[in-house]
């Protein structure tokens, strides 16, 4: 009781300040609870199934292993560190209280080690029904794969198309099967360089990583074109802004000023767990079962920027894209 009249006497006395501490507290809530997005409502069931996750270990990848795997799913994390792939394995089984989680070794920055894995799984898997292309490296310093390929856009794009491809036809097996892809808004900034696919010439992180996630929308374009008919779907999307690993490259690059301003904003941007939503979205959704090729952000179709709509451009990627990994 006496707690009660205290509490009564300092808003007598200042109700004013109370009154702008609560809108603030409710509308920072509000907007917090809007940009965390879409919610993936579906309860279909994944039992029987397997899904392959690039970079299950950490953030999204990591919810995405969780919520699958809790569907019943048997789930394959394919991860560069094993350590790291391992923990990871063990709390998504905790977690989902599924003990049917294995890891497996990719490097998306070695072709000899995503063709390793394809062969790894094509040789131990009987199926694989959804295949998540998560895994990427954001805004990084002017790095080289180990084919001598820009890190972004070999990670990000070239990686996943080879692993894709060499998985096809376990996915046609699997049929109906999905491929999800994690693209990202900054494709609305990007475009392909044909004539300087490494940027050797003008090398800007952040343009790299436009033109990497435009590769993706694009991939998932002319990938639907050819898998007509197959019973294989597939997906783009964009994820959200996350609080995530994902911004280890860039963060400490930026002046004190700008983090210090950015820092308090951390709490509205999404979870892990929200920015996953829209993975998980394109890979269990039963009304997605006849759409392919489209891009989805907060678990809705959305429009793609003019160029991941370009039908020439996606063309002429895939077929770059085959020659440098070695496909034709």
């Amino acid at each position: 009781m006496q707690t009660f009249t205290a509490m009564r006497s300092v808003v007598a006395q200042y109700p004013k300040t109370i009154a702008l501490v609560t809108v603030t507290g409710a509308g920072l809530f509000g907007v917090q609870r809007w940009m965390a997005g879409g919610v993936c409502r579906s309860k279909a069931s994944l039992e029987g199934k397997t899904v392959l996750i690039t970079g299950g270990n950490t953030g999204i990848g990591k919810e995405t292993a969780v919520d699958l795997a809790k569907r019943g799913a048997r789930v394959i994390l394919a991860c560069r560190d094993m350590d790291r792939a391992n923990r990871a394995a063990e709390e998504v089984k905790k977690r989902s209280g599924n003990d049917n989680v294995i890891v497996k070794k990719l490097d998306l920055a070695s072709l000899q080690s995503v063709r390793q894995l394809a062969k790894d799984v094509l040789a131990s898997e009987g199926r694989l029904d959804v295949l998540i292309n998560n895994a990427g490296v954001m805004s990084c310093p002017k790095w080289q794969t180990e084919d001598g390929f820009e890190m972004q856009f070999g990670v990000n794009h070239l990686g996943h198309f080879l692993l894709t491809n060499c998985l096809l036809d376990l996915l046609k097996k699997s049929a109906s099967s999905r491929i999800v892809t994690v693209s990202s808004l900054a494709h609305q900034r990007g475009q392909i360089y044909f004539d300087d696919i490494h940027q050797e010439k003008d090398y800007r992180p952040w343009k790299s990583y436009a033109q990497s996630k435009l590769a993706n929308v694009l991939f998932t374009r002319e990938l639907a074109k050819k898998l007509q008919g197959t019973g294989v779907t597939t997906y783009s999307l964009h994820p959200g802004v996350i609080r995530t690993e994902l911004g280890r490259h860039f963060w400490p690059t930026m002046p004190l000023w700008k983090r210090v301003v950015y820092t308090p904003l951390m709490f509205l941007i999404k979870s892990p767990t929200e920015g996953a939503q829209t993975t998980i979205y394109c890979a269990v959704e039963e009304s997605l079962q006849n759409e392919s090729g489209l891009y989805y952000s907060d678990c809705a179709p959305k429009s793609a920027a003019p160029q991941g709509l370009d039908d020439e451009a996606a063309k002429k990627l895939w077929d770059l894209s085959a020659s440098m990994v070695g496909l034709i």
